[in-house]
């Protein structure tokens, strides 16, 4: 993927979509879209086909894994970027986020100024 246009952020934390809205939009320059939940997330992105969907592990009701097994299952959004957000970043959980279909994971808490460039790093690689 070369250009990015539009993330979805699907985070229960309101103050990380409200910061990563900001920085997404602002620094990043992108449409920012914003989920509260697993489910809201999966409804927005059918409806508006982001680029890339950055997906926090740890949600109430639906987690992460369950949400992008979801995407990976829905012919429409199978193809979209997905990037785990999550305090647990070590060498074997990023290998199971990539087995499970994911692009990569960005720690939590993570730096605002450089998310965009996180996410442009991680999406940049090849699947």
């Amino acid at each position: 993927m070369n250009t990015i246009r539009k993330v979805l952020l699907v985070d229960d934390d309101e103050d990380i979509r409200t910061i990563g809205h900001i920085c997404l939009s602002r620094v990043g320059g992108w449409e920012t879209l914003l989920a509260a939940s697993g489910e809201e997330g999966l409804r927005i992105a059918e409806a508006e086909l982001p680029d890339v969907v950055l997906l926090d592990v740890m949600m109430p009701g639906m987690d992460g894994p369950t949400v992008l097994a979801r995407l990976r299952a829905n012919p429409v959004t199978a193809g979209i970027a997905v990037v785990f957000l999550t305090a647990k970043v070590q060498r074997g959980d990023l290998g199971h986020y990539v087995a499970l279909g994911a692009r990569g994971a960005i720690a939590k808490p993570f730096d605002p100024m450089r998310l965009p460039h996180e996410v442009r790093r991680i999406v940049a690689r090849a699947p």
